[in-house]
């Protein structure tokens, strides 16, 4: 067999591995893409692609249409419980890093990706839950299903995600994810709800004394527009239980934890439809990413929790990133040493910070809060200046 692979298997259809063989397609490589779950265009919550992930997808063609199907978000903004304003983040991003950040439905993410890639001749294969996978010297290396079915390539990419199976292979004795305590709950309001509150294109996010919740326009769409999420203290709850609830009983559990916080929160909840709860995941530094022939990239690789914004995108930067690096033709294992060597310490460094982001959203006392509250105005302009490496990052030009 060459040392020029070229046939990938990718393991995972979310947002690394549609992109990732897009890419590799360019560079003349096959991909074909395994997915464990059966196709689906109304799956999950909403998301914010920051101009570091746009950049992929302008390099891809698909930035205009983000653009178009979702709403580009001009500023972050951050208020008190009481509704008083603590300051204002990621303003003018479009001038300073060359694309702007945009919200979106995941789903409409996904299905944008999974589109462009039939349409560069990818093949895709739902319903396809990996177990293991088989790599022995010389011999192609197989991936084997649930289903019974095999597949068969020159190497191997985990892109499955905070569970993945591929990581269970790679590490076999790594870290699991973990539990961070708190619960994310989440979903999509019409655009009628914000009526009479001018927020434009800002996200406007609350710290309250325990939890935080915030909202923005994701979406042109009236009727399904605005997305909304609630992070909360877990108290001995996960999701599973709290998706054991009827949609009543889930109501009123929010009603009750933001009770008293500012408009339009309670108007936000009175409308909620549909309400996605997750667990807030977090996986351990992994000692490698690779073994053999498999690389994990994406979750699979540096699963980080959702409070800095970045997971989207850096699954975006991995998957341009691994592409450029194929494309030098270097023998399979040095590339893989490479990707990781360049993209551990950058996505440990924001893994890091969205870690310490996660403590801000936990149980404060009324004296605790305040004093965190009276901090962050100060600290605000420094943190935003703080974050300007993850955006000014351009992964074309890496």
């Amino acid at each position: 067999m060459s040392n020029r692979p070229r046939k990938a298997l990718i393991i995972g259809a979310g947002i690394a591995g549609p992109v990732t063989a897009i890419l590799l397609r360019r560079a003349g490589i096959e991909s074909a893409i395994y997915e464990a779950w059966p196709y689906s265009k109304g799956i999950g919550g909403g998301l914010q692609i920051a101009p570091n992930g746009m950049h992929v997808l302008d390099e891809i063609g698909l930035a205009n249409e983000l653009i178009s199907r979702g709403s580009i978000a001009e500023s972050f903004d951050f208020y008190s419980q009481s509704g008083e304003r603590l300051g204002s983040i990621n303003r003018d991003m479009a001038r300073r890093f060359g694309q702007p950040a945009v919200n979106v439905c995941r789903a409409t993410l996904n299905e944008i990706l999974i589109d462009k890639a039939w349409c560069a001749c990818v093949s895709l294969y739902f319903e396809k839950r990996l177990i293991k996978i088989e790599d022995r010297g010389d011999q192609p290396i197989i991936a084997y299903f649930s289903d019974g079915t095999t597949a068969e390539g020159d190497f191997l990419i985990g892109a499955d995600g905070v569970h993945s199976v591929v990581r269970r292979q790679v590490v076999p004795d790594g870290p699991q994810p973990f539990d961070t305590g708190l619960i994310g709950f989440g979903g999509f309001v019409p655009h009628a709800v914000l009526d009479g509150r001018p927020i434009g294109r800002h996200v406007e996010t609350t710290f309250g004394k325990s939890g935080f919740f915030g909202y923005g326009y994701c979406s042109p769409d009236p009727n399904d527009g605005v997305m909304w999420w609630s992070t909360q203290p877990a108290h001995g709850m996960d999701a599973a239980m709290f998706r054991a609830l009827d949609h009543a009983t889930l109501k009123q559990h929010l009603r009750g934890f933001h009770h008293g916080w500012h408009d339009p929160i309670p108007d936000i909840i009175d409308a909620a439809e549909n309400i996605v709860v997750t667990d807030t995941l977090d996986v351990a530094t992994l000692p490698t990413w690779s073994r053999k022939r498999s690389l994990l990239i994406g979750d699979a690789a540096h699963a980080t929790s959702p409070h800095a914004g970045q997971g989207a995108s850096l699954a975006l930067e991995d998957a341009m990133r691994l592409a450029r690096l194929m494309q030098e033709g270097q023998e399979l294992g040095a590339t893989f040493q490479v990707f990781e060597a360049e993209r551990r310490p950058r996505t440990e460094k924001i893994v890091a910070m969205a870690r310490r982001n996660g403590n801000s959203k936990r149980e404060f006392s009324a004296t605790g809060a305040w004093v965190r509250n009276q901090m962050m105005k100060w600290l605000l302009p420094l943190g935003s200046k703080s974050m300007e490496f993850m955006y000014a990052y351009d992964a074309r030009a890496a």
